[in-house]
């Protein structure tokens, strides 16, 4: 066995090691092109003729029609079915929610009979064209969603959209009638359809006993002054007897 200190130096290891610090060399830099070489691909740069008529002239081709498939006549009879049994139809911008917020306005909005359609504009825009709703069309831009309603349920839904104010209200129509989202909060403050059938009421009942009051006042008078008219009559004509002939006037005794 061979002593430690015999052992020789190349079987020994290194107690330091020298360890490169600089920049790699970088080969991946684009050459520059030679002089001679940049002429000769100048020259021999292939230009392609000019079409004898403008491209713009062309028919353009046709393109191939996309069957309809049976999701898309789904979603359009849905579509027609919601903007004709409801009064109230609200377009909100649907923004990014949780599902938790989502599902917890969909309840209180629901409590109200109020209900959150969402639906594709590749389906939801041709609908609208074709409709007496196409002024709404503007309102569909990106994603939004549907607040509808059987009755125009706007107060409750202004309530609660304010407390969701990052969910705004674009627009939508009542009763055929276009509204914006200030028409939207207008109509909120509007009194209930039953307080303004009651105040309607009041004030015809009023108009009527008014009238039926100036009408009964001429015949009344005109009794009034016929009764008094007959009793003067009668306090004016001399009193008749029971046989129905009147008495003989005084004779004047003979002087």
């Amino acid at each position: 066995m061979v002593p430690s200190d015999l052992e020789p130096v190349h079987s020994r290891l290194p107690t330091l090691q020298t360890v490169r610090c600089g920049s790699k060399a970088v080969t991946r830099h684009r050459r520059v092109m030679h002089f001679e070489r940049q002429k000769l691909m100048a020259v021999t740069e292939y230009i392609p003729p000019k079409p004898a008529v403008n491209p713009r002239c062309l028919i353009p081709p046709l393109r191939p029609t996309q069957e309809e498939t049976g999701l898309i006549r789904l979603l359009r009879r849905e579509i027609a079915t919601v903007f004709r049994d409801n009064r109230m139809i609200a377009v909100c911008q649907n923004v990014a929610m949780s599902a938790e917020d989502k599902l917890l306005m969909r309840h209180r909005l629901r409590k109200h009979k109020i209900l959150m359609k969402v639906f594709p504009n590749q389906v939801l825009k041709p609908f609208l064209e074709n409709s007496k709703y196409q002024n709404l069309l503007p309102l569909f831009v990106g994603h939004n969603l549907l607040l509808v309603s059987e009755e125009p349920k706007v107060t409750e839904m202004v309530r609660i959209l304010k407390g969701v104010p990052f969910l705004p209200l674009l627009g939508g129509c009542i009763d055929d009638t276009i509204l914006s989202s200030q028409g939207f909060i207008n109509y909120s403050k509007l009194p209930s359809l039953a307080l303004v059938r009651g105040e309607l009421v009041g004030g015809l009942a009023l108009l009527m006993a008014q009238t039926h009051s100036l009408l009964q006042h001429q015949p009344l008078q005109l009794t009034a002054l016929l009764d008094q008219h007959v009793r003067q009559q009668h306090e004016a004509d001399p009193v008749m007897p029971a046989s129905g002939q009147p008495n003989p006037p005084d004779s004047v005794p003979d002087s």
